[in-house]
């Protein structure tokens, strides 16, 4: 098994069982991204660098119209996908083994958090995850301390409150807040 296998499986939605080949490979994998966020976050970089560490982390070529301002941790880094003219704001975290994909244009506030993973229910299972993908369109603004939670798509346009928890879908030109997020208005 090797992360070609294990991306295939995530982005299928295929459960990973603790212990498994699958789930070694995702370790080995999660170690490179604490590396990659570490040498980001241990001391001033340029954005130009902090561009070429995050080229690194996800295995694609980030744009040079993206933004990240660190500490910046992703615990995966292979299933991010990145638009242009992104702002990511200090704090964020991203569980992405699941897949975040983030349209262009969007802002992502401070200690924004994105996870794409739950454990299963079953204390004999507990080790075992379930993936769903995160994605967020065109022209997002997800306010500071927001959490999107496994298997969201949030519309172009759209707008996170702050401190909002994300459980389902976010319409595309709406604004949504509170825990669970429910619509408050049409934009």
């Amino acid at each position: 098994m090797d992360l070609n296998d294990l991306l295939a499986a995530l982005n299928a939605g295929t459960t990973i069982e603790g212990g498994s080949p699958l789930h070694s490979v995702m370790h080995d994998t999660s170690q490179e991204a604490l590396r990659i966020s570490a040498e980001m976050n241990s001391g001033y970089q340029t954005p130009q660098r902090l561009r070429q560490l995050l080229s690194e982390l996800t295995g694609t070529t980030v744009d040079e119209s993206v933004t990240l301002f660190p500490p910046f941790s992703s615990d995966f880094g292979k299933n991010i996908t990145l638009g242009t003219g992104i702002f990511i704001n200090s704090g964020c975290k991203f569980q992405d083994q699941g897949g975040v994909s983030i349209g262009d244009g969007t802002l992502v506030g401070h200690n924004v958090v994105l996870a794409t993973l739950n454990h299963d229910l079953r204390p004999s299972r507990r080790a075992d995850m379930h993936p769903a993908p995160i994605v967020i369109g065109r022209n997002v603004w997800i306010g500071s301390n927001a959490i999107v939670l496994p298997g969201v798509t949030v519309g172009d346009n759209a707008v996170i409150a702050a401190a909002s928890v994300v459980t389902k879908d976010v319409p595309a030109d709406t604004v949504v807040a509170g825990s669970p997020a429910r619509v408050l208005r049409t934009l």
